[in-house]
């Protein structure tokens, strides 16, 4: 693994008057987003490095890296030879960021290598102008990974994708099959058809009405729109987030982080919206497309039983592969990592170990 130590880039000047004009309605700013970081990530024992790894148009994607080495148990004793894992990525999900991996990364880099990065348009890495197409804006992430991935040096590595980590994870696996030993979609948007006719009572009413409000908007462009007032409407719309991680946080910084990567620059949050039609569908449904994905990539899905997000498109797709693996975490919502982390990384593990065995 390449040494990786924290660089930060200058910020590029915004060249539209509502970009200039929105920082100083909202009390955020690149920096803010940086301590709300480190106060989630203090909880993390294991040591890791951190950088903006630089990529073509002066982007970059802000990276987590754990390192290879294990510890030995006893260093008057010859240990036993460490099987090499593959590197495992991590991608989180829409309005996500790395340090929501905040429970999971020292449980999930005790036996081999983990990277988590922010995926292009979100949290630390840069936020630049997508794509008004659906398919262009979805390429501009695969590119994006793809060039981090060579950056760093990675000829192989396992994929974690969560929500859209999970969409993007998919999609990138179909252009460089190569580069994926395994693809583990974790509660992935995206994958299914929209209905014919929704089924709206699925859909809690406050989204119904913020949907029918909002629709020419971004999806959480009122969240900017609050101004002063953001930080306390994450907290009270999330406070969920707060009992997700109360095993390590007391206060509100969760939220505070959640607030700080969402307050700003609406880079990757555009791109998803262009993605999107009403609701929330993929404009490109991954159900169509992940049959493709050869065969010889194995593929599991994780999902918490009390999610939004059902198990139907896991179990569909398993119809036509049956090596597929789906595991079902009880008394987990849609961040299942956090409802559950305990349970779901040792699924992860145990995902990873049987990989290992079978090299």
């Amino acid at each position: 693994m390449r040494r990786m130590a924290e660089v930060q880039p200058a910020t590029k000047e915004q060249s539209s008057w509502i970009l200039s004009w929105l920082p100083s309605w909202c009390p955020t700013s690149p920096s803010q987003l940086k301590d709300a970081e480190e106060k989630m990530l203090k909880t993390v024992k294991r040591p890791f490095s951190r950088q903006h790894v630089r990529i073509s148009d002066s982007n970059y994607l802000w990276t987590l890296a754990f390192s290879t080495q294990l510890q030995p148990s006893s260093p008057s004793l010859p240990q036993p030879p460490v099987p090499f894992r593959t590197p495992l990525v991590l991608l989180h999900g829409f309005g996500g960021g790395v340090a929501l991996w905040a429970q999971n990364l020292d449980s999930l880099s005790s036996s081999g290598p983990v990277y988590a990065l922010d995926l292009l348009g979100f949290g630390r890495s840069s936020r630049p102008l997508f794509s008004t197409d659906s398919e262009e804006a979805e390429e501009q992430f695969v590119a994006a990974l793809e060039e981090w991935r060579e950056k760093v040096g990675l000829e192989e590595m396992v994929l974690l994708g969560h929500n859209l980590g999970g969409y993007l994870s998919t999609a990138y696996t179909l252009k460089y099959p190569h580069r994926v030993k395994h693809l583990l979609l974790v509660e992935p948007w995206g994958f299914p058809e929209r209905p014919e006719n929704p089924n709206h009572t699925s859909i809690p009413v406050w989204i119904r009405a913020m949907g029918a409000v909002m629709s020419p908007f971004n999806p959480l462009a009122g969240l900017r729109l609050a101004g002063p007032l953001g930080p306390i409407l994450v907290q009270t719309i999330r406070s969920d987030f707060k009992q997700k991680y109360s095993s390590v946080f007391d206060d509100n910084t969760v939220s505070d982080y959640i607030y700080h990567l969402n307050a700003q620059t609406p880079s990757g949050e555009t791109a998803f919206k262009n993605m999107t039609i009403p609701y929330g569908w993929a404009k490109r449904p991954m159900l169509e497309r992940i049959g493709q994905v050869q065969s010889d990539i194995p593929i599991s899905f994780i999902y918490g039983s009390r999610s939004s997000i059902d198990s139907d498109s896991g179990y569909a797709f398993k119809k036509s592969r049956p090596d597929v693996e789906i595991t079902v975490i009880r008394g987990a919502g849609h961040y299942v990592f956090a409802d559950q982390p305990e349970d779901f990384n040792q699924t992860v593990l145990q995902i990873l170990a049987k990989g290992s065995r079978g090299k």
